[in-house]
């Protein structure tokens, strides 16, 4: 059976299933768009979710003594 409405592009490169990661794709969007202030915040954001991720863990003490 065929199907009733054509493909779009999108469709199409789900369909082939060469996906790459969320890392890979954020990557050539920085190289791609010359968006290279966005890496610092990206890393910063990332630290603060590392470090309240760890705040809740058995690792508290630990971190308190870093302030």
């Amino acid at each position: 059976m065929s199907d009733p409405a054509p493909r779009t592009e999108f469709e199409k490169a789900a369909a082939e299933g060469e996906s790459e990661s969320l890392v890979a794709e954020f990557w050539a969007f920085l190289k791609q768009n010359k968006k290279w202030w966005l890496l610092p915040i990206v890393v910063v954001m990332l630290l603060l979710g590392v470090l309240i991720f760890l705040s809740g863990t058995a690792a508290t003490p630990f971190i308190y003594t870093l302030f």
